[in-house]
């Protein structure tokens, strides 16, 4: 008759407290606890699953019990019929109890009854509490006395796994013992050892896996031997991988390649190569989490490999790559990688949630590339900003300085800051393009594009100029445009909206910032009266008439160069500086916005060429 299988955990559960794996510091205190005879009433062990808590306590019953000794010994004998019986759980003296079942007070209240009376068999009768954080309150409760002052000869120990949940009240009346996760290179001799014991054939590579993936736990990587050991000879590190259904190092660090190339055509290869293989999105995403953690102590300390999880064979890999990408992109990836696995658990479709994920961290690494690029650019072009921030935009200048010499110190203004807004201007030009791409809703973008631009960017604030009869409009709009700055410019910066005279788009016509001309038909009539701040004038000369024909040749395409004479404060306070617009233009741009809003133009303000926002439902 063939005798029953035995699991590998069960058959070589630890006998002895020198048989204890990782766990040298409590065998040595248990040991001398009972050879100087200084039982405690009550221990709690407490410590993640399989690293020996009820094999403890069961050796600490054997060794109170041991019929071989005279007394209590850290050696028992494992022969007798009480070490047999004990091991065996079917000891009378003994008794186990699943706390997870057993949770009721009345439970407990058998249990201190069953107590009181002196053990039948055994020198000492000991009561074994599994997952006791699983009792009530009141159970608990019920237990305080009887721990603290329990009947001779009996001995209570708790086990749990979740000690913050067990009562302080009782933690006081413990002798506590905490057991700690075994250390790879004891556990991968441990496994060694049982694989020479059963004549398995398994490769170090494979031994290394299983000893990294149990975390620690004993008895979960004796349960994961004991399945490869059903698998034909020799057992590979990749027959490993395969049954616990994780993705490989070697095809992680593929992806992590793929990833610092910066071509998303080579990682969504990656990514696909390896999903089609059939690895799960969730063990890929947990996988490139733990890489890029052994990336970052490698790239902090590149002299010690021994303190990442890879395994020997792949660790030379690790330097060079980490390198490439950089401490700082590696954190800002994990920081990302932040509370994706829960989204990703609760998607419906994990696959393309985790290639859009991957793409996303390439593209926030390329963006903040481009923002580092330009961030020199950037704080250079803010004096040349802030001077043509100051001079709004003004279109046609040209005809005031004709009649009087006495503007001679305006033209040293312009020698310096065209010079600087023409070198800075395409830079914050393709940022506000970038910002208003990372707009959500099309009618902000399309208002912004055309009564908006960036004028000054540093590292705190981002000023917008705004056409002011736009400027409620585009408030009512502010917390969206953070929202894209912050997206596109890779940080949060505090937005200033400026009001300028007019439509701040770069556009045919520009509004003049007081247009009140005398009559539609004389463009510049009222420009006689321009040197008035100077000298009293005679009545407008009438040969200003021809001269104000030739501004009208359309005002210049870019704003750039309005600020040439913007800051003559005279001829801003007495006439209009441009000619109206066409009615044919505004009314092309007022239909445009109507139609766009899916509203109606009620009415337009020909004579001052502004359309008010208030006039578009």
């Amino acid at each position: 008759m063939s005798t029953a299988y035995q699991p590998l955990h069960h058959k070589y559960r630890p006998q002895r407290f020198d048989q204890l794996v990782g766990q040298e510091a409590i065998a040595a205190t248990l040991g001398h606890a009972l050879t100087s005879n200084r039982i405690a009433p009550a221990y709690l062990f407490s410590g993640p699953r399989g690293t020996g808590k009820t094999s403890s306590a069961r050796i600490l019953a054997r060794s109170l019990n041991c019929l071989n000794s005279d007394g209590p010994t850290p050696e028992p004998c494992g022969t007798c019929e009480l070490c047999t019986t004990i091991a065996a759980g079917t000891a009378l003296d003994v008794i186990e109890i699943d706390a997870a079942s057993n949770t009721g007070v009345d439970n407990i209240r058998e249990l201190i009854e069953r107590s009181r009376f002196a053990p039948v068999q055994a020198r000492w009768k000991v009561y074994v509490v599994d997952e006791c954080h699983m009792l009530s309150t009141a159970a608990f409760n019920a237990l305080l006395k009887t721990l603290e002052e329990p009947p001779p000869q009996v001995v209570f120990v708790l086990a749990t796994t979740d000690p913050q949940r067990v009562l302080p009240t009782i933690l006081s009346r413990c002798q506590r013992f905490d057991f700690r996760r075994i250390p790879l290179d004891a556990l991968e001799a441990h496994l060694s050892w049982i694989a020479e014991q059963e004549a398995i054939e398994i490769q170090p590579e494979a031994i290394h896996v299983v000893a990294q993936r149990s975390q620690g736990g004993l008895r979960d990587a004796e349960s994961l031997l004991d399945q490869l050991s059903l698998l034909p000879p020799p057992i590979e590190a990749t027959a490993v991988w395969d049954l616990l259904g994780a993705v490989p190092e070697q095809e992680l660090l593929q992806l992590v390649q793929a990833m610092s190339s910066a071509e998303p055509v080579a990682l969504l290869e990656a990514a696909r190569n390896l999903l089609d293989r059939g690895r799960d999105p969730g063990a890929v995403l947990q996988g490139l989490a733990g890489i890029l953690r052994d990336l970052v102590l490698m790239a902090a300390a590149p002299d010690r490999p021994e303190l990442t999880g890879v395994s020997p064979q792949f660790r030379d890999q690790l330097p060079p790559l980490a390198k490439a990408l950089g401490r700082a992109r590696l954190l800002q990836w994990q920081a990302q990688l932040r509370g994706s696995e829960q989204q990703l658990r609760q998607s419906v479709q994990p696959r393309l949630w985790l290639e859009v994920l991957l793409l996303g961290l390439l593209a926030e690494a390329t963006t903040t590339t481009q923002a580092a690029a330009t961030a020199a650019p950037v704080a250079a072009a803010v004096p040349a900003q802030t001077a043509q921030a100051v001079a709004p935009v003004a279109a046609v200048p040209a005809p005031t300085p004709t009649p009087s010499a006495s503007a001679a110190p305006a033209p040293e203004l312009p020698k310096v800051a065209p010079i600087a807004a023409e070198s800075a201007e395409p830079n914050l030009a393709e940022l506000w393009q970038q910002i208003l791409g990372s707009l959500e809703l099309p009618s902000t973008r399309m208002l912004l594009s055309q009564q908006g631009q960036l004028v000054r960017l540093d590292a705190n604030r981002a000023v917008v100029q705004v056409a002011g009869n736009w400027m409620g409009m585009v408030q009512s709009r502010a917390a969206l445009l953070e929202q894209a700055m912050a997206k596109a410019l890779g940080g949060s910066r505090q937005l200033v909206l400026e009001a300028s005279s007019g439509t701040v788009a770069p556009g045919p016509v520009v509004t003049p910032p007081t247009p009140k001309p005398v009559t539609p038909p004389v463009i510049h009539a009222t420009a006689a009266p321009a040197p008035a701040p100077t000298q009293p004038t005679p009545p407008a000369p009438t040969p200003t008439a021809p001269e104000a024909k030739t501004p009208p040749s359309i005002s210049p395409p870019p704003p750039v160069a309005a600020p040439t004479l913007a800051p003559m404060p005279g001829a801003e306070q007495t006439q209009p500086l441009s000619p109206p617009a066409p009615q044919t233009e505004i009314d092309r741009r007022a239909k445009t916005f109507a139609d766009f809003f899916n509203g109606q133009v009620l009415d337009v303000d020909i004579e001052s060429q502004s359309i008010q926002p208030d006039d578009i439902n």
